[in-house]
């Protein structure tokens, strides 16, 4: 029997951020793991004219929770939907649902925040440090609570090399940040951002690194433990292997190659492609949970969840094992082959980069034009490339993390618990995961049809003869706009000629003297 699933039969649990998508697999792992658990409280806005409930009905009537409803038939009954909004005090919550969330929460596992890189300064604090804050405040009025478990980011530290399970300080102190928030106005906002987020690359590991500080300095008398994922990417194993529903991650990058439209991108090859199986990130939320809330440390634990340190994946091994996958399961109505080349980094591949991103998207908006169409291609093109921009930082470094916590925590899970809840990515298989990873987002992400794999084959070598096709004819135009300004390279053209009509007249001669 499982400690950690029995932990959780009969607890009132809170979750922040239910319906992005660490929250959904942590919400299908509860459920599956601990059928008989009291209820889930979510906090959620109505969205896309869709009240609270049909959002839920959405949420559950996805193929993520199809097991669910095998060993919960009656999981609709346990989840409960509570209106709150984030950027308001109080989270905009009722008098009444308050006072419910205060007296019955047992556990809280705070996996709200925004992680959009290039979010303004004062909307990032708003989500990732003054929430937290405020959700702190509510988890110290609630009687019942055993833990509060924060989920961050590997990353709220990245401008260090050697980061360790410990909370760091940044030079200005939460709390004054979140009232210069409230009296600035945002053109200031945005000229001194640069100065606050210091040698971090953006407002999202920076303010991830305040929430941490909040965490710290207002959590009392709380059990509060903080987990540090990297990049989350698709299902490992459960519930079933490659699920992923955003662009999120290394998602955006192989959707963007496997449809053509990403040739190239500036990577270091041998820089650690830090991805956790999103999987693995619960499993290790849920035992982290339920040994805050039954050992009771002493201080507030950080543990980090990557995959570098047991099981690295640098960006080139990635990104041959992507290609490879493509070439087996290619993307339907892809815009020309899929190909990225993983490992460029240099000015000239820069620059061929840019060209061949915005070139055809050019013509093919031109064509669109003409047939009568609104052209997309080009705007879709630069949202592309302004997101290789944002992760060009992340994909060109590489870290060291410490852990020992993690490392602590598996050694203290039983055998079962080990198994259940499995989160040693030491197991994991680059290989298979990639292929499960494309062929997820194919099937959940894309809704594409895999009967129609062999059909796309066949359109992918089409495109591929046209590829190299046109790259010929470039080639030759290119050099014969040369030849005609050069006489230097008339002349190298002419001895390449001569060298090769002499090499077939004297392979000619030879078959000729041994017949």
């Amino acid at each position: 029997m499982s400690m950690i699933a029995a932990f959780y039969g009969g607890k009132s649990i809170l979750i922040t951020g239910a319906t992005g998508f660490l929250g959904k697999v942590l919400m299908e792992k509860l459920f599956r793991t601990s059928p008989d658990l009291k209820v889930i409280y979510i906090l959620m806005r109505p969205k896309a004219g869709q009240t609270l409930q049909q959002r839920v009905f959405q949420i559950l009537n996805s193929k993520l929770f199809e097991k669910v409803k095998e060993v919960c038939p009656n999981v609709h009954e346990k989840i409960r939907a509570i209106y709150a909004d984030l950027n308001h005090s109080d989270f905009a919550i009722s008098k009444e649902d308050m006072q419910e969330l205060l007296s019955c929460t047992n556990i809280v596992f705070h996996c709200a925040a925004t992680v959009r890189f290039d979010d303004p300064l004062r909307r990032a604090v708003q989500l990732n440090v003054t929430a937290t804050q405020q959700l702190l405040l509510m988890a110290s009025q609630m009687p019942k609570l055993e833990a509060f478990i924060h989920i961050s980011t590997a990353f709220s530290n990245c401008n260090l090399k050697h980061i360790d399970e410990v909370i760091y300080p940044c030079p200005v102190e939460p709390k004054k940040i979140i009232q210069s928030m409230e009296w600035l106005d945002d053109s200031i906002i945005d000229e001194i951002t640069p100065k606050l987020i210091g040698d971090r690359p953006n407002t999202y590991t920076y303010t991830k690194a305040l929430g941490e500080m909040v965490v710290q300095q207002e959590s009392g008398n709380l059990n509060i433990a903080i987990i540090r994922p990297s990049i989350v990417g698709a299902t490992w194993q459960e519930p079933f292997p490659g699920w992923v529903d955003n662009l999120n991650g290394p998602s955006g990058l192989i959707i963007a190659a496997g449809k053509g439209f990403l040739r190239a991108i500036k990577a270091t090859p041998m820089a650690v492609a830090d991805v956790i199986p999103v999987d693995t990130v619960v499993n290790l939320t849920l035992a982290v949970g339920w040994y805050t809330a039954v050992h009771r440390p002493k201080s507030t634990l950080v543990y980090h969840c990557t995959s570098g340190n047991f099981n690295p994946c640098n960006w080139g091994k990635m990104g041959i094992q992507v290609l490879a996958t493509f070439e087996k399961i290619p993307f339907e109505r892809a815009f020309r082959r899929p190909y990225a080349d993983f490992t460029s980094n240099n000015f000239m591949t820069q620059y061929w980069n840019a060209v061949s991103h915005r070139a055809p998207a050019i013509i093919y908006d031109f064509y669109l034009r003409l047939t009568g169409r609104k052209p997309r291609m080009t705007k879709l093109m630069n949202r592309l490339l302004k997101t290789l921009s944002l992760l060009e930082y992340f994909i060109n470094r590489s870290w060291e993390w410490s852990t020992y916590n993690t490392e602590m925590l598996m050694s203290e899970l039983s055998p079962e618990d080990q198994r259940v809840f499995n989160f040693d990515v030491r197991q994991l298989n680059w290989l298979e995961y990639i292929e499960n990873y494309v062929l997820g987002i194919k099937k959940y992400l894309l809704k594409e049809d895999m009967a129609g794999i062999p059909e796309a084959k066949q359109h992918l070598k089409r495109l591929r003869n046209i590829h190299y096709l046109f790259n010929t004819a470039l080639l030759l135009i290119a050099w014969r706009l040369l030849i005609a300004r050069s006489q230097m390279a008339r002349n190298v053209w002419f001895f390449i000629v001569s060298f090769c009509y002499k090499l077939l007249s004297y392979f000619r001669a030879s078959s000729t003297l041994k017949v």
